[in-house]
């Protein structure tokens, strides 16, 4: 295996054991990566096969009826070809990330009219796969819960109160993304230093990802490895905190810096698809001086290509 395919050591942590033993892992996964593999979920594995499977056939829709549903980054639709470089929210000048997404997000009003207007808002469903919504509407609850749970671990993991986290996210916005990574066949050869998604950290507190295996997959960075690809286990998500929890630590734990890579030049049509939920806090949400949400705005307008 050649240095830029080695695989990074990043530790699986099981939330149905006793958390006491495994916190010294989580601790130092989150110093040098940002990332770790979490089992013991119970998260069911039929719903995830079932979203793919929907939100493959609206991805293969013609473009014409995709663009109906075309938003801007940050809003809650269909993100198509180009609309993203993940790399600009760190001031790379990449090419534009080679995807497609659908994008949902936090939806229950919290009665504040100026908050809801901007964080709230309803979700937009395509009436071509009507199948997808009770689909996303599961696992959405789902993951509020194992996002909580991680939280919660992650609060003892610090040497704090186990909410200390999780007092935050009350009623917390979130996003979800469902990223649809084709092969060259559609997106064509890649430019140089274009990605599937260009090397970023994300923006919020915790990022849960449930991923296929491909080979051009997710890599993570760390100082002592530089870009190595992300262990894979179909068990297991794929776990990262964000710049909001980064700081929220003081800058004990980094935001976890990745990329995907691009179609492999000798696999090039592999078709991957990795459901993305990115956790944040309760609007309002005041960490070491920086207005959560006002940071998030500004990471999410940065990273649109127009």
């Amino acid at each position: 295996m050649s240095e830029a395919r080695r695989v990074a050591a990043l530790p699986t942590i099981d939330l149905g054991r006793d958390p006491a033993p495994q916190l010294p892992a989580v601790d130092r996964a989150l110093r040098e990566a940002g990332f770790l593999l979490v089992t013991g979920h119970e998260v069911d594995p039929g719903v995830r096969a079932e979203i793919r499977a929907a939100a493959r056939r609206f991805f293969h829709l013609p473009p014409a009826v995709k663009e109906r549903y075309a938003v801007r980054v940050g809003g809650r639709g269909w993100l198509g070809p180009g609309a993203e470089a993940n790399g600009y929210a760190e001031g790379t000048a990449t090419p534009p990330d080679l995807k497609e997404s659908l994008s949902f997000a936090a939806d229950e009003p919290t009665g504040d009219p100026v908050v809801d207007a901007e964080w709230f808002l309803p979700n937009a469903w395509p009436a071509e796969v009507p199948e997808l919504r009770p689909l996303v509407e599961t696992y959405l609850a789902e993951m509020k819960a194992l996002s909580d749970r991680v939280l919660d671990l992650l609060g003892v993991a610090l040497g704090e109160e186990r909410d200390f986290f999780t007092r935050h996210t009350g009623h917390p916005t979130f996003g979800f993304n469902i990223n649809w990574y084709p092969g060259r066949e559609r997106t064509g050869e890649p430019e140089p230093g274009q990605f599937r998604i260009g090397p970023h950290t994300d923006f919020g507190t915790v990022t849960v990802l449930d991923r296929e295996a491909g080979k051009g997959g997710l890599q993570v960075f760390t100082d002592a490895g530089g870009w190595q690809d992300a262990p894979y286990d179909p068990a297991a998500f794929t776990v990262n905190i964000g710049d909001l929890m980064a700081g929220w630590t003081g800058g004990r734990w980094r935001s976890g810096r990745h990329r995907v890579l691009p179609p492999p030049a000798d696999v090039p049509t592999e078709e991957l698809m990795s459901l993305v939920y990115f956790y944040e806090c309760t609007p309002g949400t005041t960490i070491h001086g920086i207005e959560s949400h006002g940071y998030l705005r500004a990471q999410l307008d940065a990273i649109a290509t127009e």
